[in-house]
């Protein structure tokens, strides 16, 4: 009953919006900060960057919102509109996007997992807190793929037309992203056990 009640006070925000109401657009950015902040964080992984992607959002939002149609739902709408705005940006500031051809020193002494079964030495061990700080350690081009991909959900064909790289690269960066993202959470177990 309450999720009916928020889906008909979005749906009537978002049509008095389009009307130019002000009011109106601040309940959506109420229902929705949250949401996209943290979206932009975990994409950039740096707190006031991603306040500003936030805001550049919400901006676009306000341009873009007649435009939305109700074929989707508002919030995945919102979503993708939100991921589009950090991926330019990164594209505007030049970060580098790592390409098929790199080779990573750490590739010939990463472990080798054979995907389909469980990394027993991992299992249980891995708080959100680390993944978080082993995430943000990552290599920029690397850290995008993996959150569109392993968080969010985007297929590598997605992926690919959304940051302007070959499927092949998608899933090459992925691969690495993961390697790294395991030899980080190794490196903190480590740690964490050396300190206990």
């Amino acid at each position: 009953m309450a999720d009916q009640k928020q889906r008909q006070i979005e749906a009537d925000a978002i049509e008095q919006a389009k009307l130019g109401n002000e009011a109106a657009f601040e309940t959506l950015y109420q229902m929705h900060k949250r949401r996209v902040y943290s979206l932009c964080l975990r994409m950039v992984s740096n707190p006031a960057q991603a306040e500003d992607l936030t805001q550049e959002a919400f901006l676009q939002l306000y341009r873009k919102l007649g435009t939305f149609r109700g074929e989707s739902a508002f919030s995945t709408w919102l979503h993708r509109m939100t991921v589009n705005v950090v991926l330019m940006q990164l594209r505007k500031k030049g970060l580098p996007v790592v390409s098929l051809e790199e080779t990573l020193e750490a590739d010939d002494e990463a472990p080798r997992k054979e995907f389909g079964t469980k990394d027993l030495k991992l299992t249980g061990s891995i708080d959100r807190l680390q993944l978080q700080r082993a995430i943000d350690k990552l290599p920029p081009g690397y850290r995008t793929i993996f959150v569109l991909h392993d968080v969010e959900g985007y297929e590598h064909n997605e992926i690919a037309e959304m940051v302007g790289c070959s499927i092949g690269n998608s899933k090459s960066q992925l691969h690495k992203a993961r390697l790294k993202l395991r030899d980080f959470l190794k490196f903190m177990r480590a740690e964490k056990a050396k300190i206990s």
